[in-house]
């Protein structure tokens, strides 16, 4: 697994693809992404907030260079292809385009997460089922674990079963930490559930039975009790994660005691076995553990929106609430795991990280990203004097090997093209060929041999300092290239 070529809290000003690019492989841990929903609005931050002078438009429009695009996507990866061109004929063109854009990034995405890491895509009806597919593409339908439905708000009287959730849909699931973002226990489920209390603690019964009869220890006679008078045998826990609370915290040397009646005596000098006023067959207490709690469903309703009087609110368009974002990151990474959010916005997933001693990297398109880290770090952590890192280049990287100049791969590359230029498909001979970065390397390209290709020196100019879609854009616009 390759060294990460980044440090952490680095925070990139600038397009997240070209930023992408130039990371290396399998680096980070969990992936969120809060991407515009192509909900054709536009987006800016009130006058006097925070994060005033923040703003996006969100309204997507097919372009030459879009289409570029998907003529390499259409090479790269054929089913993602047939999605994008499908929500072409159900949508029409402008989610045809904003397909396009989330599709380049998320192949990039792919690439730097780890085998056991996650991703997490947050977005609104407006597109959730054609991303919902194209997740499935790049990421595969087998990676594919919850989509997760969070309400947002409360319904709005104007319009009859208006939108009040956001749908996030996650891949992978590598990493659980389940204990880390348990729900605790409502007081209506403890008044029902753990009706019982003594010195121990509160808690619950549970059968010592199981069902049928057995010979041997397990069906004969405890302390005046016959399991077989009622078809059933002694069923003492023995394993799961009750029988490990028990050894672990109220019951020491639990789990290398043997004998079933042996287990039963321990568990009654201890004071662990209920005996109810009705009579009946004893019963096993089951204590309410510090960390108890029910596991989130794919419906959360807990976590509130970030209103105009929340402390936190920094007046930035679609803010997320920080309890949001700590749930996800502790549900699955570890402290010192990598995190990064390619659409930070307000920082609210570099707070959330930070907090959970993870590491961070964000990168935004706006310079405001920047300002708004150091205010949150500061007023929301008290962290002040925390040393992050803004930086507005692509980084290079370093994660394949060491590369022989790029010069030399002429012969190799006139091979693989069969003589044919990479721009107008034109046959040439070898000396009228030049080798040119399919990406840029000051937009993340590299020097190895996927990024290169041949162009005659009519393409080559034509080229000039455009990106691979511009410039397929403008062959087409020519003629030159269908």
């Amino acid at each position: 697994m390759a060294q990460p070529n980044f440090k952490n809290r680095t925070l990139w000003t600038g397009d997240n693809l070209d930023v992408m690019r130039g990371l290396n492989s399998e680096t980070v841990d969990l992936i969120y992404l809060d991407p515009p929903f192509n909900s054709n609005r536009n987006y800016a931050a009130p006058i006097g907030s925070e994060a005033a002078g923040a703003a996006f438009k969100d309204t997507w429009t097919l372009s030459d260079v879009d289409l570029a695009w998907h003529g390499e996507i259409a090479e790269a990866n054929p089913s993602l292809y047939r999605v994008i061109d499908a929500a072409r004929e159900a949508h029409g063109k402008g989610m045809q385009s904003y397909l396009i854009m989330m599709a380049v990034r998320l192949l990039e995405m792919k690439r730097l997460l780890k085998p056991d890491g996650s991703i997490y895509l947050h977005c609104d009806p407006t597109a959730s089922h054609y991303l919902k597919l194209l997740m499935d593409a790049v990421f595969d339908s087998r990676e594919f674990w919850a989509e997760i439905t969070w309400k947002r708000t409360s319904a709005h009287n104007d319009r009859l079963f208006g939108s009040e959730s956001d749908t996030i849909l996650m891949y992978g699931g590598g990493k659980q930490n389940h204990d880390a973002v348990r729900i605790p226990l409502t007081e209506k489920n403890l008044a029902s559930k753990y009706r019982y209390k003594d010195d121990n603690g509160t808690y619950r019964t549970g059968d010592l039975t199981g069902a049928g009869m057995s010979d041997g220890e397990s069906g004969a006679t405890w302390r005046g009790f016959d399991p077989s008078a009622i078809g059933r045998h002694w069923a003492i826990p023995k394993t799961g994660a009750y029988a490990q609370y028990l050894d672990k915290q109220l019951l020491p040397g639990y789990l290398s005691i043997h004998g079933v009646h042996d287990r039963l005596d321990a568990l009654d000098e201890a004071g662990m076995i209920h005996y109810s006023s009705r009579g009946g067959m004893p019963a096993l207490k089951r204590y309410l553990p510090p960390d108890s709690g029910r596991l989130p469903g794919d419906l959360w309703t807990d976590i509130d929106v970030v209103n105009a009087q929340a402390k936190e609110r920094r007046g930035y368009p679609t803010q997320k609430p920080l309890a949001l974002l700590e749930r996800i990151i502790k549900a699955s990474t570890n402290e010192g795991d990598v995190v990064l959010d390619p659409f930070c916005g307000c920082a609210t997933t570099l707070v959330a990280a930070e907090k959970l001693d993870r590491q961070w990297l964000g990168i935004d398109i706006s310079p405001k990203a920047g300002e708004l880290v150091k205010v949150r770090m500061g007023t929301e952590l008290g962290l002040f004097s925390l040393q992050s890192i803004y930086r507005d280049d692509v980084p290079r990287r370093t994660d394949q090997g060491k590369l022989p100049p790029y010069k030399t791969h002429k012969n190799t590359l006139f091979g693989r093209q069969a003589g044919h230029c990479a721009g107008c498909n034109g046959f040439f001979e070898i000396r009228n060929f030049t080798i040119d970065h399919v990406v840029a390397k000051s937009k993340g390209g590299t020097d190895h041999l996927d990024n290169l290709q041949l162009l005659c020196s009519a393409c080559n100019s034509t080229k000039g300092t455009k990106t691979q879609e511009e410039f397929l854009a403008e062959l087409k616009r020519q003629g030159i290239r269908s």
